[in-house]
């Protein structure tokens, strides 16, 4: 990966880092390689087909791993009590490995990286809602919105469904075999891939596929498919109405009344953390872990951006007991580094147009000792300001040294010559000034005159301001030296 891209996804995670943080979340690290048998079984026969895997030297098998939730599992389980006190938040950047055929240009790979937060210990609604809104948050920080036209390519969305509300809604169906259940689950989250006639076939006898392979149905009569179709239709303008929609829809009984009770609580405090209806919607169609999670489940969208979800998540109350004899409920969510920068390059966010770390050049400039020009390198970073110092094949060749800085769009050159150097002054360039006043400019004299525009000088001392306020108009800060 090439620096323009990787200077991009520094800053997303640094946004993202940033939110994360502000809500307690502390830094966590796992090894990429696990014990074969810790990966497996924990995300179904699916996902166990894209276990990469190996054989150490001491004869053990081994996986590369799928995910960071089961490793943090099993981290809660070995740590757990002594390092780690309970309520923990983790939060946890790194690569993963899925055996999947790659689309480059929907940000799936074989390798990516997942950006994780996960609270661990607590079975509480307000865990939940907490993972919520410090995604809506890290959406935020990186350039997208939940407010304007549904049009607008900068919008996210997140979807949020329990469990137990489905659950309950199809044991009123008469549907109270675990397995079945799963099965009608499974055909659900098909929704936005199949057409509803598709759907209808599945959930029903089965269908063929476009292979000609025969699809098993569920084995659902007409009536209980209309009222599935009814029942992930369910939708409203506020998470209110879907749960007055979701009461009418679900039969009365002890469990429709613990999950909408469940459901009711997420949303007081979805509402008591400022995330509005537009940035978090109710809705009972999302089907997504089934192996995996036990209640509120949530995915994250981009629906502009031609990228599918970017984040998903929700509550695992049984994974770390694989591990530890002791219940230990978790709730967390992943973004998919990947393909959250190639959705925000989609839609006009995040383009990696800067090519350097910094935004001033200091030249080395003919007739001044070199060390000179280190020496106002070192100042400008000792007074928070970076700055990379020209040390390549050009120095003395100004024309060449601005040819470089334009070329990696920095923003202020710093020249000091002779005459500079004798008076105690330093020549201060805008690039940007300069490079706007000989745009369209054809004439050789023109140009070279424009060529002064944007360039100013000042006393030694006060080259460190005058470079900050020329920056301060940016509209991506560089890099500072001073410390977050």
């Amino acid at each position: 990966m090439l620096p323009a891209e990787m200077i991009v996804r520094n800053d997303v995670i640094d946004k993202i880092r940033r939110v994360y943080e502000s809500y307690g979340y502390v830094p966590i690290d796992t090894p990429v390689l696990e014990l074969l048998p810790t990966l497996v079984g924990t995300g179904g026969d699916e996902t166990d087909k894209l276990i990469f895997t190996l054989q150490s030297p001491e004869q053990q098998q081994i996986g590369m791993r799928y995910d960071l939730t089961v490793p943090f599992a099993r981290i809660i389980a070995q740590y757990h009590p002594h390092e780690i006190k309970l309520p923990f938040r983790r939060y946890h950047i790194g690569p993963v490995f899925r055996a999947d055929d790659p689309q480059p240009e929907q940000g799936r790979f074989r390798q990516f990286t997942q950006f994780d937060i996960d609270i661990a210990g607590t079975d509480t609604v307000a865990a939940d809602a907490e993972i919520v809104a410090a995604m809506s948050g890290a959406f935020q920080a990186v350039g997208l919105s939940h407010q304007g036209s549904p049009d607008d390519p900068r919008r996210y969305f997140i979807r949020i469904n329990n469990r137990r509300l489905v659950d309950a809604f199809l044991l009123g169906l008469g549907v109270d075999r675990p397995e079945k259940a799963k099965h009608v689950l499974r055909v659900i989250d098909k929704r936005d891939k199949l057409a509803d006639a598709e759907l209808i076939a599945e959930l029903g006898d089965g269908r063929i596929d476009e292979s000609g392979d025969k699809i098993r149905g569920v084995g659902l009569g007409e009536g209980e498919i209309r009222s599935v179709f009814e029942f992930i239709s369910i939708g409203g303008e506020k998470r209110t109405d879907v749960l007055a929609g979701l009461e009418k829809a679900i039969r009365p009984g002890r469990e429709r009344d613990e999950a909408l009770s469940e459901a009711q609580l997420l949303c007081e405090h979805l509402d008591a953390l400022g995330v509005p209806d537009g940035a978090a919607r109710l809705d009972p169609s999302l089907a997504r872990g089934l192996d995996y999670y036990t209640n509120t489940v949530f995915e994250g969208t981009l629906p502009h951006a031609g990228v599918g979800s970017v984040m998903g998540g929700g509550r695992y109350n049984d994974l770390v007991n694989r591990f530890l004899d002791e219940p230990i409920p978790a709730t967390g969510a992943s973004i998919g580094l990947d393909r959250l920068v190639t959705g925000l390059r989609n839609v006009g966010l995040g383009a990696g147009e800067r090519e350097s770390t910094v935004a001033v050049l200091v030249l080395a400039m003919p007739g001044v000792p070199a060390a000179e020009s280190s020496r106002v390198a070192a100042e400008l970073r000792a007074n928070g300001v970076g700055a990379e110092l020209y040390v390549g094949d050009a120095m003395g060749k100004v024309a060449k040294q601005l040819a470089f800085a334009n070329a990696r769009r920095m923003s202020v050159a710093v020249l000091l010559g002779e005459g500079e150097l004798a008076e105690g002054v330093v020549s201060i360039k805008d690039l940007r000034e300069g490079n706007m006043a000989r745009a369209g400019i054809t004439e050789r004299e023109a140009y070279r005159s424009a060529g002064t525009v944007g360039q100013q000088t000042v006393p030694r001392s006060a080259v460190a301001e005058t470079v900050k306020r020329l920056l301060a108009t940016d509209s991506e800060p560089p890099a500072s030296m001073e410390p977050r």
